[in-house]
């Protein structure tokens, strides 16, 4: 299934179904470790979906960009930028063929854009992602880990009821990626709900395979963490730091 059909009546809701996720600390965390790096100034979120990693850095002096695959979200990234009055250029491309405008001292991709990529795509991706970067730019992605999506994603049924809208995800283990058909009922002004259908596909990445692929594309592996700088047993998501040499 293309991607560019998943995350389109979703983007508009997006943020606020995840809105239990904690962006504060979760951005506050990739402030820190970038600040602990030493890493630059100018970032580029790839895979930004409507931009809130983008917007917080933004917030904390960071120089950012954003670029993601679903032209609803940018829409949606530009139109929060705005109303918070920060100044972000959002821009259409392919986190597994990434061809960036210029290079960047940083580039972060968190909250599963990875996921979306099949794994013998990594390498080719990874290596996108080198050329945009300075020398000496920091590359920091996350991916939901093995764990959650075998163990607490497949062969569910995810489900969030709200006034304006109810989003339902029925999700099924297939080999090495789950497959996940997500429906919206999005309530209108006379009472009646349109119903919007999307699939998602997401990959299920080996932690071992990632760290190979990143220094197979001339990545040096600074660490390897769990979400939030947790442990990695267990942890929903898996975080990969690193620099170009």
């Amino acid at each position: 299934m293309n991607m560019k059909q998943a995350y389109g009546p979703l983007a508009e809701w997006f943020e606020y179904l995840n809105d239990d996720c904690d962006y504060a600390s979760w951005s506050q965390y990739f402030i820190d470790g970038l600040a602990s790096l030493h890493a630059g100034k100018c970032g580029l979120e790839l895979g930004c979906g409507s931009g809130a990693f983008c917007r917080a850095l933004a917030k904390a002096g960071y120089s950012m960009e954003g670029t993601d695959i679903s032209p609803a979200m940018l829409t949606k990234g530009e139109e929060l930028a705005r109303e918070e009055g920060l100044r972000i250029p959002f821009f259409l491309a392919d986190a597994a063929a990434l061809k960036a405008p210029k290079k960047y001292d940083f580039i972060l991709s968190p909250n599963d854009c990875f996921n979306y990529i099949p794994q013998k795509k990594l390498p080719a991706a990874f290596t996108h992602v080198l050329k945009a970067l300075e020398k000496g730019g920091i590359f920091w992605l996350d991916l939901s880990s093995p764990y959650k999506l075998r163990k607490k994603v497949a062969d569910t049924v995810s489900c969030d009821d709200r006034d304006e809208v109810t989003y339902l995800s029925f999700n099924s283990l297939a080999g090495d990626k789950v497959e996940m058909d997500v429906t919206l009922f999005v309530k209108r002004k006379d009472g009646a709900y349109d119903r919007f259908d999307e699939h998602h596909t997401q990959y299920i990445h080996e932690e071992e395979d990632v760290s190979a692929a990143l220094q197979r594309a001339g990545f040096e592996l600074i660490r390897v963490e769990g979400h939030l700088g947790e442990g990695k047993e267990g942890s929903d998501r898996i975080n990969f730091l690193c620099r170009k040499p």
